[in-house]
């Protein structure tokens, strides 16, 4: 019922279609031109959609927006990226639905609503249980007395798959060996049979995944069954999704998404906020040259952002849309 609410005011919000009142090149400098912008762009890991996107929207700032200074930050991702972004140590910060909704609402493993807004809800996440292809797992269930990576420290993907497990009656703590790996590290490790799987959440094909399934060491499990009991248990955020064959050449596989979002801090200059969502959706092509996950980018669902509210700067633009 909360985000129907939420879903409706955004709707309400933008629905009101007002003239473009700028354009992307002319809106930061409506008085002249301006000084440099520093802008801090927290991504993620190598071999995931964080870091790719982050560096081809780095790229888009750079070719259009003369005096924005992008620099990509490699971090453990998500709930990283919202630690940096709270501590002024970032100006952007790519992050999972989830990950976004416990920094907004201050819960673990946040200790207080932290000082975010969003600029646009970019596309899906889908959570990839991967395992060795000669680990013997067929389910959820079986990874009990397993060695597993739940995902780097200060990611999403350890959020997400923490809560997974405690959906599934699994406590992560009592039942698996744990370890905390970041995307790389753990496909090393499951080429040197260290680990029996790991969790990731990421966009479609995730680089270092698709990798593995190419060299044949790994097979995916499904997990489309815990869709329901992670709405029930967290929140409608969650949602089932399907890993088509064709994405890593394995079999289709269900499995649990979450969207992921464009997060800055309150405090960044309305202009600039404006301008940068204006080049998500107007630069979408030369995003997706970068990640072909730019091309799900969608202005009329942008500001699906629940429950962060939106930056004034992304209002002004969602305002401006035509018809």
């Amino acid at each position: 019922m909360r985000r129907s609410r939420s879903i409706l005011a955004g709707i309400l919000l933008v629905g009101c279609f007002l003239p473009m009142s700028a354009t992307v090149e002319t809106a930061p400098g409506r008085g002249g031109r301006r000084a440099p912008v520093d802008l801090r762009i927290a991504t993620g890991q190598r071999g995931g959609v964080y870091v790719a996107y982050g560096e081809g929207l780095a790229g888009v700032l750079r070719d259009h927006l003369p005096w924005a200074r992008p620099r990509v930050l490699t971090t453990g991702a998500s709930l990283d990226n919202l630690g940096l972004l709270a501590s002024r140590r970032a100006d952007l910060a790519f992050a999972l639905s989830d990950s976004a909704a416990a920094a907004a609402w201050g819960r673990p493993p946040f200790t207080a609503p932290q000082p975010i807004r969003a600029i646009a809800r970019l596309y899906d996440n889908y959570l990839h249980l991967v395992v060795r292809a000669d680990a013997g797992i067929d389910s959820l269930p079986e990874l009990r007395g397993r060695v597993i990576a739940l995902g780097a420290l200060g990611s999403g993907t350890e959020l997400t798959a923490s809560r997974l497990l405690l959906a599934a009656g699994i406590d992560p703590r009592r039942d698996l060996t744990v370890r905390r790996d970041s995307l790389e590290a753990s496909a090393e490790a499951v080429r040197r049979r260290e680990i029996d799987g790991f969790f990731f959440s990421g966009g479609l094909p995730t680089t270092t995944v698709r990798e593995l399934a190419a060299e044949g060491r790994i097979r995916l499990v499904d997990l489309r069954v815990y869709a329901a009991p992670m709405v029930h248990d967290y929140g409608d955020f969650y949602v089932e999704r399907t890993i088509p064959a064709s994405t890593y050449g394995l079999p289709e596989t269900g499995t649990v998404g979450a969207s992921d979002y464009l997060i800055v801090r309150p405090d960044m200059d309305d202009d600039v906020a404006f301008a940068l969502t204006s080049l998500l959706f107007d630069k979408r092509e030369q995003l997706a040259a970068a990640h072909p996950e730019a091309r799900r980018l969608n202005s009329r669902l942008g500001y699906s952002t629940y429950p962060v509210e939106l930056h004034p700067g992304a209002v002004r633009y969602y305002r401006g849309l035509r018809p």
